[in-house]
């Protein structure tokens, strides 16, 4: 078993000929598995037109999707935020994002960039005026020079988590960090229930007066009442649909989290002449390792409340050759995030807070029109 230590971090992010990748593969199960052999049921996420997505495998059985690498990165992004109003206390930027202007003490909603679903590339970074000058540069001499230095002074969780600035600069970077949480050998169970209203308790008199008021007669007289929770109403399949309602799949090959963090596509960052490489580099791969290692809380959704099964092991993966177990040690992870956010504070901008424009957001809008009209 290999231990951390600040050389070996310094290796991994620079070396050429160092490992390829870090992997933790991590066991869950329902915190409604009690006992060994409790079956696992939970419910995976649903999608327009395809319900749960899962995959049939060559042997018969299937995998479904429990939580997506997108949903992921978004539950592991927030672990930068800090509550700190100090920044030594930070390491990362906590730019903040005001949708309107505070009227009296009726303060405006405000967002942080590490909410944002596409980080600095965002539609509302894009409306926010300050910002979007200050992260459309930094795109640029990324996708110009290569250097990821600016960009990693503004929103470090861009290259962390990945970003592609597709209404910009077309600057497009893969994950440092990627996690996916599936469930093996599945079977789809389904839901019925049934809703019982009032109807019974009324008497005719009441029963007949309801019905008239929805100006309708028969079946669809009926069907708006029990819409309305005025008549029963049976839920078993999709409205309009002879598809039967969903009710979770039953993991018979368990739930497995995959987290990797990518050395290769780390070692590929640049920085331009007045920034050292190696300083950035460490510095991302001690907040790509802060989030990795993080005890995120695994209540996906309802009906999916899983845990940790067992105790974590990272491997250390090389181009060749065996997976090797690597022991991360906390507290070496933490002093290397610290000392790359103190290197990097001073290129933070000192603005945190930008607001958003609507003004901005019509040009957005209007270009986008504009693009389309050109291409008809």
């Amino acid at each position: 078993m290999t231990t951390l230590t600040n050389e070996l971090l310094t290796t991994w992010a620079n070396d050429p000929a160092g490992p390829v990748a870090l992997h933790l593969k991590q066991k869950l199960t329902s915190v409604e598995c009690i006992e060994d052999g409790d079956p696992c049921i939970i419910y995976p996420p649903t999608y327009a037109d395809i319900g749960y997505n899962i995959d049939p495998l060559s042997d018969g059985k299937k995998v479904a999707l429990v939580d997506s690498v997108g949903s992921q990165a978004n539950r592991m992004e927030p672990v930068f935020k800090s509550a700190s109003k100090k920044r030594e206390d930070w390491l990362v930027p906590q730019i903040q994002i005001a949708l309107g202007k505070d009227v009296g003490e009726v303060k405006a909603t405000r967002l942080s960039l590490l909410d944002l679903a596409h980080r600095g590339a965002d539609a509302a970074v894009r409306s926010s005026p300050g910002l979007a000058a200050q992260l459309e540069g930094a795109f640029a001499e990324l996708r110009k020079n290569g250097d990821a230095s600016l960009l990693c002074a503004l929103a470090p969780t861009s290259l962390i988590f990945g970003v592609w600035d597709s209404r910009g600069s077309s600057e497009k970077r893969p994950r440092l960090v990627r996690a996916i949480i599936r469930a093996w050998d599945v079977d789809v169970l389904h839901s019925a229930a049934q809703f019982n209203s009032i109807d019974k308790a009324l008497s005719d008199e009441l029963a007949d007066e309801l019905e008239k008021a929805t100006k309708k007669k028969g079946k669809a007289a009926k069907d708006l009442l029990s819409s309305k929770g005025f008549k029963d109403s049976p839920a078993i399949f999709y409205p309009k649909s002879s598809r039967r309602i969903l009710g979770g799949v039953l993991a018979r090959g368990g739930i497995m989290r995959d987290v990797t963090i990518n050395l290769v596509a780390l070692r590929g960052l640049q920085a331009g002449s007045k920034e050292d490489p190696k300083a950035m580099r460490n510095y991302l791969l001690a907040l790509a390792l802060t989030a990795a290692t993080a005890e995120i809380d695994l209540f996906l959704r309802e009906g999916c409340h899983l845990r940790f099964e067992h105790e974590d092991q990272w491997h250390l993966v090389t181009r060749r050759g065996k997976p090797t177990g690597i022991s991360l040690d906390s507290e070496v992870i933490a002093t290397a995030a610290e000392a790359g956010a103190k290197h990097f504070r001073s290129k933070w901008p000192e603005k945190m807070e930008y607001t958003f424009d609507v003004a901005e957001a019509k040009k957005l809008l209007a270009a986008k029109e504009e693009e389309e009209q050109a291409g008809e």
